[in-house]
């Protein structure tokens, strides 16, 4: 049978729990409600401003933030974005997520596994290391890396090279969004392009 599942920390929520209960305990709620307010203060403002965003499911299916919940939302069709401040407020799905469009040049490189305890493993290091000064943030698990800033790939791009495990994308895609800063990444977004090319 399946169960909901608590936002903040992800338990499935019990039958003690109520039909529309969001979290699984008051300790959670505090929690996330603060997460919330430091994703305010972290997300560069070159995203927030844009009417990209969308929402997604616990299986990180894209959602609708406007019209009924767990509406579907598309990649590909700007009709179903929304501002981030409507993303934010609404209460489909799990989390917010960003939608990569080829007319502003953003890009996001993600390092999948690049976290071991919190802990850069060396080929997620090699990459950072070569970064110019850009927002990184935490993915939803907890253990990958979402790298923002400009460039161009054309398509989406699949890395595999022994441990290293690297997606490029810059249109036709959404990437969850957490707010949570990897160190003391700024919020601001940075020219790429000398990094995705070494990567590619």
């Amino acid at each position: 049978m399946k169960t909901k599942r608590c936002e903040h920390c992800r338990e499935h929520l019990g039958a003690r729990h109520a039909h529309n209960a969001r979290f699984c305990s008051g300790r959670c709620r505090m929690a996330a409600h603060r997460a919330r307010q430091r994703q305010s203060d972290s997300v560069p403002a070159a995203m927030t401003r844009r009417r990209q965003w969308v929402r997604y499911s616990d299986r990180k299916v894209p959602l609708s933030a406007r019209g009924p919940k767990r509406a579907p939302a598309s990649s590909t069709d700007p009709e179903t974005w929304s501002s981030y401040s409507a993303a934010k407020r609404s209460r489909a799905g799990v989390g917010i997520g960003f939608v990569l469009s080829s007319v502003d040049r953003l890009v996001c490189i993600d390092l999948d596994h690049a976290l071991v305890d919190g802990a850069l493993t060396a080929w997620a290091r090699r990459i950072v290391a070569r970064l110019p000064r850009t927002y990184i943030e935490i993915s939803p698990s907890g253990t990958g890396l979402h790298i923002w800033g400009y460039g161009s790939v054309g398509r989406g791009r699949r890395i595999r090279r022994g441990d290293t495990a690297v997606e490029i994308y810059d249109r036709g895609r959404y990437m969850t969004v957490t707010g949570e800063r990897f160190e003391k990444a700024p919020s601001v977004l940075a020219d790429l392009s000398r990094v995705i090319d070494d990567l590619l």
